[in-house]
């Protein structure tokens, strides 16, 4: 009995009556999942989503700036004031702190990365979770009886209406981060890239550092100062006063600690999260940094270097070494990244055809032998 040939392997000859089984979308394996976390994308709705929730979070902080910068009368005092300069008097108490800086910047660039970029789910995910975190003080710190004489209850009443709105929209970034997930719609849609081996090590090596360095400080602050110092550092308080919308300088620096750490060994693993998230935390190094550099120098610290103190020495080092690493860990984690393999997925337009007649004129590959020139005598 002659069988046509229909350009296929033995194995996708359909017996008689039954049509053949659809073409596979993707190899078949037990020990590979249909699709993991690294191999998602954002649907539209929740790129449009996030950039709009980025976009209320930069106007909030973008509004207390602007207060801050005409109240202060000349804009230069108010850097000073965050660089901490201690003979700087400003017009008006300020209410941000130089953190504002970053929590400015990072969501105007989300916002546009959002719409566009492999890995907005995961800068969605840690604009938001860091806004969280550096924002909670002003749940307890905003109306606490300490700040009475330091602001008008209208600026404080303002400062706690805003801070329940950032952090609604905090966590909806990550809502919007997380649910917005989708599985690509075919093989070619671009997935989210990691850090190259080379970009991991280094962000693991000076985001490990100055996470170490942090932490030793706040251990030196633990043991050196009075306890009554400690509750204030953490909370604020008359001992320690914060400004109106900034965090206590124990909370923050212990956050941002802690955030190096997770990055650092994050990005050793090659994780999607730890580029945007990385590059967040180098942002709050290298600015921490800058400005510690710009007090030394205003207070003549690099002049007489020699005869500071033990600690005084190492505070100015600090400031170097924040600023070296982060704009090192910034440089390296901005780079594009590496996207993951994906063997087997879909199909090219053209080339070796597993299925169906050869394409383009050429003998068809996949699992069958390719056609004769012609039957052989008595088939």
């Amino acid at each position: 009995m002659r069988v046509p040939w229909t350009g296929r392997g033995v194995h996708h000859v359909a017996p008689a009556g039954r049509p053949l089984p659809p073409r596979p979308t993707a190899p078949l394996s037990i020990h590979r999942p249909r699709w993991n976390i690294a191999e998602v994308t954002l649907t539209r709705g929740a790129r449009i989503t996030g950039a709009v929730l980025c976009a209320v979070l930069g106007v909030i902080t973008a509004g207390w700036i602007v207060r801050d910068l005409r109240a202060a009368g000349d804009p230069a005092d108010l850097l000073r004031h965050w660089a901490g300069y201690t003979d700087v008097r400003p017009a008006a108490l300020p209410a941000t702190s130089q953190g504002d800086l970053v929590l400015l910047l990072v969501p105007v660039l989300v916002a546009f990365a959002a719409l566009r970029s492999r890995v907005a789910a995961s800068a969605l995910v840690a604009t938001g979770v860091v806004t969280l975190v550096l924002r909670l003080p002003g749940v307890w710190g905003i109306g606490a009886s300490w700040t009475d004489g330091r602001y008008s209850d209208e600026l404080r009443t303002r400062a706690l209406i805003g801070t329940f709105v950032t952090l609604a929209a905090a966590l909806a970034l990550i809502v919007t981060g997380s649910a917005g997930r989708a599985q690509p719609a075919d093989g070619y849609e671009p997935l989210p890239t990691r850090p190259g081996p080379g970009a991991g090590v280094t962000a693991f090596l000076v985001l490990g550092a100055s996470g170490a360095v942090l932490i030793a400080w706040e251990i030196r602050h633990f043991l050196t100062l009075p306890a009554r110092f400690h509750p204030d550092r953490f909370t604020g308080g008359p001992t320690v006063p914060v400004n109106l919308v900034g965090a206590p300088p124990g909370w923050s620096g212990v956050a941002l600690a802690l955030l190096c750490g997770v990055v650092a060994l994050t990005a050793l693993l090659r994780a999607v999260h730890a580029r945007p998230l990385g590059m967040i935390a180098a942002g709050f190094l290298l600015l921490s940094g800058v400005l510690g550099i710009a007090r030394a120098v205003h207070l003549a610290l690099l002049d007489h270097f020699g005869d500071l103190p033990a600690e005084h020495r190492l505070a100015v080092l600090t400031s170097f070494l924040l600023a070296f690493t982060g704009a090192a860990a910034l440089l390296v984690l901005a780079r594009r990244g590496l996207e993951e393999d994906r063997p087997g997925h879909g199909y090219p337009p053209q080339g070796p055809a597993g299925y169906g007649h050869p394409q383009g004129g050429q003998p068809g590959g996949g699992f069958g032998p390719p056609p004769p020139a012609s039957p052989p005598p008595g088939w």
